[in-house]
């Protein structure tokens, strides 16, 4: 486990369907409601989930900006999240195109590209969090080398344990070092912190600022990916703060 405290994270699915890309939006949610910018990049090219959370034009997209439009700013690719609220900027840049441009996505030279995306929105914001699928591709293995902290994400269940330890291995090989595991939908024993199970759909979601359970689990998983602990106006951090977020 790394110490580091940095604005960087990679949250990284430990498998498919572990809920990565919702817990990214949520995190993004709580520290932008918090006050700070935040920019959400998609390395999840297959699902292109962080789409769905976003209206409007999506073009040029994320992979676009590695390919075809590499000379044109991050800027270009970024879409607002609208918050209900005064607090920071939570900026998404999602993977929304056909196939042919998803492989060329995934070169070498897109790698190469993706991890300096990362580096410029660093100096931009005082976060950014990339939704990242299981490392098996060159875009994933980006985001892990470029943030400066890894969060594996993994859901409750007997898949999700042995999917860890799966990871865990393939990130040492890469010399990747694991800075906490959170487990969604319940507890895991492997796992630093918990999401609990929700209902709400896509079209429902953030819901970190309407559910007390979830904005404490989501503010825990902020000080293992980013160490989170912002002083609010009235001088508390951010996890004294959850209770006035989803009370006012």
């Amino acid at each position: 486990m790394s110490d580091a405290a940095d604005g960087t994270a990679a949250l990284v699915g430990a498998t498919g369907g572990a809920g990565t890309t919702r817990l990214t939006v949520e995190l993004g949610t709580l520290l932008a409601n918090d006050g700070r910018d935040v920019c959400i990049l998609d390395a999840a090219f297959a699902t292109q989930g962080l789409a769905d959370y976003l209206s409007g034009r999506l073009d040029p997209d994320l992979t676009a900006l590695l390919t075809d439009d590499a000379d044109a700013p991050l800027s270009d690719g970024v879409v607002d999240f609208s918050l209900d609220s005064d607090g920071g900027r939570l900026a998404c840049c999602p993977a929304a195109a056909p196939f042919e441009r998803l492989a060329r996505a995934k070169s070498p030279a897109a790698a190469q590209a993706f991890e300096s995306r990362v580096a410029t929105a660093a100096t931009t914001f005082d976060h950014v969090l990339v939704d990242t699928p299981p490392v098996a591709a060159n875009q994933a293995v980006a985001a892990v080398n470029a943030t400066d902290r890894t969060v594996l994400v993994a859901p409750a269940a007997t898949r999700g344990r042995d999917a860890v330890q799966r990871l865990s291995d393939r990130l040492a090989d890469l010399d990747v070092d694991i800075d906490g595991v959170v487990s969604t939908r319940g507890e895991l024993a492997v796992a630093d912190a918990a999401v609990p199970e929700t209902d709400a759909d896509v079209t429902a979601a953030p819901t970190c600022l309407a559910d007390s359970s979830m904005a404490t689990a989501v503010a825990t998983v902020a000080d293992i990916a980013v160490d989170a602990t912002p002083a609010t106006e009235d001088g508390r951090g951010l996890l004294d703060s959850v209770g006035d977020l989803v009370s006012g």
